[in-house]
């Protein structure tokens, strides 16, 4: 009988109810988008930061600068030893990693600055980096190599031009698979194998620095950071702070937006079930003094009316639950560039959270318990 007087009511007031479930339905879907906006912008903030390049950078203790600008004294360390470290450490984190030689040398008798790596590393270390040709897809690629398109404009190279590199009595030759467009120092640069730079300037396993890009908030970069700081004590291990702490900076700043939207949401939400509620009550009136008049307690009749109350939030909250998913999802694609994949947990938050709303403004319907019966059946 109870869930019977709960539907009927319903029914009877589909006009003013109906101005109530479409702010219940709109507000759900707009906090349940944000929510899972807020629970996966983390991930795709992520991959945006790491399109920056490298966070870490290990390099010698001495703190001497890192591209080398001579054979007469260079700051190095061990290939072997540097790199031997970062494949004993978990590497689900890690999406690259490469080890750099840097040295000046001479092409065309001009010099320029010759940085040996990876080359297989390259793009996925600088994702950002525009490219003319292609790129060099072996780290044991000796016969290849990347020239920035400053050094491409001096030299008058183009992509399939042979390139040949002097330093001191040795030389290089290399042809030219793809010219860097990074908008940086890169462009004054050429990238060969690192095995062929350290064999031109007779530094067997030996580099100047390494990079490192770990994936995950910076909170995670940073114990990262540690974890390779203890395994090479001897050496400079420092996360580039201003990416890593940019990206914190950003994240908070975004879950502040979040949660600011969500509360203005809730109360504007809840001011328009109470505006509805309070003239719903007035027509309750007759509909009370009759009930009372039968025997019906306060708190069953109110109960009645907060019930009718609590399905519509829960109805409201489960239709906008899923038109926020989808919200979502397009939010996700225009901002990102990809989707953001609705999460499971906001369904009962989004879902109780309209249901608290609409009992909170839901409070002029409280206030029929003070109808006198006596005064509605003389009709006052």
């Amino acid at each position: 009988m109870f869930w019977r007087l709960v539907f009927q009511l319903l029914r009877g007031s589909r006009g003013r109810l109906g101005v109530a479930i479409l702010a219940i339905v709109s507000g759900a879907a707009v906090i349940s988008a944000l929510l899972d906006l807020d629970l996966g912008v983390q991930n795709k903030l992520t991959q945006e930061f790491r399109t920056l390049g490298a966070n870490i950078v290990i390099s010698p203790a001495s703190g001497a600068p890192t591209q080398i600008r001579g054979a007469e004294a260079p700051s190095l360390m061990p290939e072997i030893e540097v790199v031997g470290t970062l494949q004993q450490l978990p590497s689900a984190q890690v999406a690259a990693a490469a080890p750099y030689l840097y040295i000046v040398a001479r092409a065309q008798n001009i010099p320029v600055v010759l940085a040996g790596t990876w080359l297989d590393q390259a793009q996925k270390l600088d994702a950002t980096w525009k490219l003319e040709g292609n790129w060099v897809a072996s780290r044991a690629d000796d016969s290849h190599c990347l020239v920035g398109r400053n050094v491409a404009r001096r030299l008058q190279l183009a992509v399939g031009n042979p390139l040949e590199l002097h330093y001191l009595d040795r030389s290089a030759p290399c042809t030219v698979e793809g010219i860097v467009d990074a908008g940086g120092s890169e462009d004054n640069q050429v990238f060969a194998s690192l095995r062929a730079v350290q064999s031109l300037a007779n530094l067997p396993a030996q580099i100047g620095l390494a990079q490192v890009s770990v994936t995950g908030t910076a909170r995670v970069v940073e114990d990262y950071s540690t974890r390779l700081a203890a395994a090479l004590p001897q050496y400079r291990v420092r996360p580039i702070r201003q990416v890593t702490e940019a990206e914190g900076a950003l994240l908070g700043r975004i879950r502040l937006l979040i949660v600011s939207m969500v509360l203005l949401i809730l109360i504007l939400t809840a001011l328009c079930v109470l505006g509805t509620m309070a003239a719903l009550a007035m027509e309750r009136r007759k509909d009370v003094g009759l009930m009372k008049s039968l025997g019906g307690s306060i708190s069953r009749i109110v109960g009645i009316f907060l019930a009718e109350v609590g399905v519509l939030g829960a109805a409201g909250g489960f239709v906008g639950t899923f038109l926020g998913a989808a919200l979502a999802y397009w939010m996700g694609l225009r901002v990102f560039g990809t989707a953001i994949s609705p999460r499971w947990e906001v369904f009962p938050v989004t879902i109780a959270l309209m249901i608290v709303v609409t009992l909170a403004g839901a409070l002029p319907l409280r206030m029929l318990g003070n109808v006198k019966p006596a005064e509605i059946l003389r009709g006052e």
